[in-house]
């Protein structure tokens, strides 16, 4: 949902810079490596150290690189599966390493395990939200269809960790995880049930 509204945006904002990294010789593959390298570093650094406002600032100077890496491959015609592979499996290194990092928090300095504990939920539920539709693509269907997209995980947990770095109590976190929980078993359901359509038109004799 947020993906669809926002790309074109953010296309349009970082097609320049694109082009210039592009002029200097720097592959797509390099941006991808060199973003997942920095959100990942953030916050397995910063978040369990209790740096929350912080490590947000330096996640989502290095996030958009999911961004600029793909302008890039359009503009240099390099749209193929191997670039799609390697950004999809690092956006999920990307992801993890941003809730473990609040975990780890949690379970230490942050002195609140039950939140630690419902960020690795969170982990384990966002990777079967992308299970669900690597699997399906991989059999031929479609399933990009649900309410707790990447986009809208990483938004809502990273506005809330860099409002809690200001002073915004941390049992917000807590609530935030329970919903995004919630909200990624509905997408998985609704990710199933959207392949179970499809196998059944299928199968169905015309």
């Amino acid at each position: 949902m947020l993906n669809r509204h926002a790309r074109e945006f953010f296309s349009r904002l970082f097609t320049p810079f694109a082009r210039v990294l592009l002029k200097l010789g720097v592959s797509p593959d390099a941006v991808t490596l060199a973003g997942t390298a920095g959100v990942s570093l953030a916050a397995l650094i910063l978040f369990p150290l209790g740096q929350l406002f912080w490590g947000v600032v330096a996640i989502t100077l290095f996030v958009f690189s999911d961004v600029v890496d793909g302008i890039m491959a359009r503009l240099a015609d390099r749209k193929g599966r191997w670039g799609s592979f390697l950004d999809s499996t690092f956006d999920r290194v990307q992801d993890n390493a941003i809730f473990l990092g609040l975990a780890l928090w949690f379970y230490g300095g942050g002195h609140s395990p039950e939140t630690g504990s419902l960020a690795v939920v969170c982990i384990l539920l966002g990777n079967l939200v992308s299970y669900a539709r690597a699997k399906a693509e991989s059999l031929g269907y479609t399933a990009n269809v649900g309410i707790a997209e990447r986009a809208e995980r990483l938004v809502s947990v990273l506005v809330v960790a860099g409002l809690c770095g200001l002073g915004l109590p941390t049992p917000f976190l807590f609530w935030t995880f329970v919903v995004l929980a919630v909200a990624s078993v509905v997408t998985v359901i609704q990710r199933i049930l959207a392949v179970r359509g499809q196998a059944r038109e299928e199968s169905s004799p015309s």
